[in-house]
């Protein structure tokens, strides 16, 4: 698998590329700006884009993805309790979409990509996890997560996911969807030693630690 973070953007996002090298196809996730150079990346690994996935729906990580899609024929795939919000940024009526559900798999060529449903960020967060490597969007960053003080969003399901999120290999690699901490990716069990938020064990103390 080829495996690709790409830092873009005036807000610190990461978007990622994930290719099948015998395919020669890949997969883009999320797709917010500078989308010449997600399709100058593809083309040095000599891939054809073929598949776009959003995380979720604030415009930093699906404002180009209508583009993208234009540009390279692509589907986009994101989970159908963010289709609302997602829909309304997608201004070319041809493009195809399709609407997610947690445990969905897609592949990209032999690479299977399997997707956790995570609100909290936003009614549709998800997470996708691709062999080792989980991809958190907003969800869940090295040694922080994502707000839920925006339209959507709800802290007891936040803690929630990020329970499920516990439950996955210590040695699974972390990569968010934006480059907030010291180091632009982590692991599930150095989130579970260093990330305070993680670290929580009851819903009560969660919702303690967001207010102070």
């Amino acid at each position: 698998m080829i495996f690709k973070q790409i830092a873009l953007g005036p807000m610190q996002n990461f978007s990622y590329i994930l290719g099948d090298e015998r395919a020669k196809e890949a997969v883009v996730v999320d797709a917010g700006w500078e989308i010449d150079n997600l399709i100058r990346v593809a083309d040095k690994e000599k891939l054809e884009i073929r598949k776009i996935i959003l995380t979720h729906s604030h415009y930093d990580h699906v404002q180009k993805a209508d583009e993208l899609a234009s540009k390279t024929n692509s589907t986009i795939y994101f989970h159908e309790d963010d289709c609302n919000e997602i829909k309304k940024t997608i201004r070319n009526p041809s493009i195809k979409i399709h609407k997610l559900k947690n445990n969905d798999e897609i592949k990209i060529g032999n690479v299977q990509i399997k997707v956790i449903h995570t609100p909290g960020h936003t009614p549709g967060a998800i997470c996708l996890l691709a062999k080792n490597k989980l991809l958190t969007g907003d969800t869940l960053f090295v040694n922080a997560i994502g707000r839920t003080d925006l339209p959507g969003g709800n802290s007891v399901k936040l803690f929630e996911s990020l329970q499920k999120l516990k439950k996955l290999s210590d040695n699974i690699e972390v990569y968010p969807g934006h480059d907030y901490g010291e180091v632009p990716f982590s692991t599930i069990g150095g989130e579970k030693k260093t990330n305070p938020y993680f670290m929580c064990e009851t819903k009560e103390q969660f919702l303690n630690y967001l207010k102070s």
